[in-house]
């Protein structure tokens, strides 16, 4: 990370320029990491308002604090002796309570999570948008649209999605995907549609199948975009862009034509900006999380680079902007990932550096058909040994026994994949306690005014109840 550490002492007047130049997001991802600990004070002189215009709210989905600290690990320098910060560090506000309203289940799903940080509410385990008896609550979405500004969800997984959901859609259920795209294109505010920005996968849900919703946005202005080169040559200030007929590929697997998700956000942001009145955007880095599931630490350390760049590009932009506001938290942790495991006190990130493809990617490759040796030599950066390449052999004998609907399919699918993943997490001292979520606090951090208010152990609640009364106050322009 020598990058970031050039870059630790940068000046007030040098963030400024490279906020400027962020329309080029490819090149100017400048880090606020190092010892720039002065940075806050930096900014506060050059008219800082009390109460922020426009608010980012990133949701690292997934990314719990020992993906934090891995991926402090991955991204270091291993040239020197001491361990640089990442862009994270240096924002570091405190934690957050994650609990669900749930009568069965203490631990959140991202659903009622992001329900808690879009309405202020706590909720049930699968709950978009309402609250535990199932009543629609605001958003903090759908106040900013009450109070003219612009809007945007910006995701990597499928934009209907149950963190995206919970900003402009209300449901019991998050499998009600149909449903959520209708209701973003349906449901109104002061005769406009709540969301100006959508970006992310989930084509499926917006086809002929659906209603050709794609069409009827196109017909009320929005660009309808599916490639990165079409995303940037929009000039509409409402876009609806599908790169994926479900999730986004990982950044590591994904090709050239697809947006990284910093893209997705430079792009969002360069509309909603125009509006006098401000903006809020959420942008969420969802396959760390959908890496996690799986226990694919090649895919977790994958998209928390990309997060990592899109934080760092907010963080930016809210230095060279100070009615900005940019938090950024996760829902839960995923999968109870450990720095380590076994006898050892070893954790080797040098082979995940070496990996060229996910696990995930691999595992549906072979899942299809591939040839299971050709997959792993094509996706490993080091060597399998042949008993490794026999076992991932019969784990995909055994899954052409099942057809995608049965129900034995699932299980023997993940068996797979943990045999395809063995060696990188052998290799790397990588452990995993789960599939599932883990209910530890998460990490908080956040720049720009209001930003004080999300220090120390707050609840997820708090995000939104913050937001509201941000916006209840905010300046007439």
């Amino acid at each position: 990370m020598k990058f970031y550490n050039k870059l630790a002492t940068v000046s007030v007047t040098s963030a400024i320029v490279m906020g400027s130049v962020l329309g080029n997001a490819q090149s100017t991802f400048a880090s606020s990491g190092g010892n720039s600990s002065d940075q806050p004070a930096d900014v506060s002189y050059m008219g800082n308002t009390k109460n922020p215009k426009n608010v980012i709210f990133l949701v690292g989905d997934g990314m719990g604090p020992s993906y934090n600290s891995a991926y402090r690990y991955f991204a270091d320098n291993p040239e020197t002796k001491e361990m640089d910060k990442t862009a994270f560090d240096n924002y570091l506000l405190g934690t957050q309570r994650t609990n669900p309203d749930d009568p069965k289940e203490n631990v959140t799903d991202s659903a009622a999570g992001a329900t808690a940080f879009s309405s202020g509410h706590k909720t049930f385990n699968g709950a978009i948008g309402v609250d535990a008896n199932k009543q629609k609550v605001k958003t903090v979405l759908e106040q900013a649209k009450e109070n003219g500004k612009s809007t945007g969800l910006v995701s990597t997984a499928e934009i209907t999605d149950a963190t995206p959901a919970a900003y402009a859609a209300h449901v019991d259920d998050r499998d009600k995907k149909d449903e959520i795209a209708q209701q973003f294109y349906n449901d109104k505010i002061n005769g406009k549609h709540k969301v100006d920005v959508l970006l992310g996968g989930g084509a499926e849900y917006f086809g002929d199948k659906n209603g050709n919703l794609t069409d009827k946005f196109k017909k009320d202005g929005y660009d309808v975009v599916d490639n990165k080169t079409d995303l940037q040559n929009s000039t509409s200030k409402q876009v609806l862009g599908l790169f994926a007929d479900n999730d986004m590929p990982l950044q590591i697997d994904a090709p050239e034509k697809n947006p990284k998700l910093v893209e997705m956000e430079d792009s969002a942001i360069k509309r909603l900006e125009s509006n006098d009145k401000g903006f809020f955007l959420m942008v969420e880095g969802a396959s760390i999380d959908k890496s996690g599931h799986p226990n694919d630490v090649t895919g977790v350390m994958s998209e928390m680079s990309g997060f990592e760049k899109s934080f760092d590009y907010a963080m930016n932009y809210a230095k060279s902007h100070p009615d900005t506001l940019v938090v950024a938290t996760a829902d839960h942790s995923t999968g109870g990932m450990t720095i380590a495991k076994g006898k050892d006190y070893v954790w080797n990130p040098k082979a995940i550096h070496q990996m060229k493809h996910s696990g995930s990617y691999m595992t549906k490759e072979i899942a299809e058909g591939k040839d299971p040796e050709k997959v792993i030599n094509d996706g490993y950066g080091f060597e399998v040994s042949n008993s490794q390449i026999s076992k991932i052999k019969d784990e995909a004998e055994a899954l052409k026994k099942y057809d995608e609907e049965d129900k034995e399919y699932e299980a023997q699918f993940q068996k797979l994949q943990d045999a395809i993943q063995k060696p990188i997490n052998d290799k790397s001292h990588t452990g995993w306690t789960t599939n599932g979520h883990t209910g530890e606090d998460v990490n908080t951090y956040g720049f720009g005014p209001g930003s004080d208010r999300f220090k120390g152990n707050i609840d997820n609640t708090d995000n939104a109840n913050n937001i509201f009364d941000f916006f209840k106050h905010d300046v007439k322009q």
